[in-house]
């Protein structure tokens, strides 16, 4: 999710975290209340910052998790998604799309753009 609906949705947020704690994810990092927030990458000649909404681990392997909802700047998020995305296959990592109903549409839109097969974790 784009920074500017981060606030708005800290109830998905909290929801996405709980989640992936029922499912053995440990060392998780989320711009919320108790939880340390995640690393964030700054666009070099810009001042675009890129935070990933939730970071965890399992079993060794750390995972990036975006939670996708409508946004008025989908190209922003486009961005965001395919920055991630890169990201996470130099470094052997994962990276996974959490949704709601609501936004699956609008999320099988963004990922036909940009190319990538994502399954999707539906909340």
């Amino acid at each position: 999710m784009v920074h500017s609906d981060r606030e708005e949705n800290k109830k998905i947020l909290k929801e996405s975290v709980t989640y992936l704690e029922d499912r053995g994810f440990e060392n998780i990092h989320a711009d919320l209340e108790g939880y340390e927030a995640p690393k964030s990458y700054i666009k070099k000649n810009s001042d675009v910052v890129i935070t990933p909404d939730i970071v965890a681990e399992r079993s060794g392997i750390k995972h990036y998790f975006e939670i996708s909802i409508k946004s008025a700047k989908p190209r922003l998020l486009k961005s965001k998604w395919q920055f991630l995305d890169t990201l996470t296959r130099m470094r052997n990592q994962r990276f996974r799309i959490i949704t709601r109903r609501g936004h699956y549409k609008f999320t099988d839109e963004m990922l036909k753009d940009l190319n990538l097969e994502k399954n999707l974790i539906k909340l």
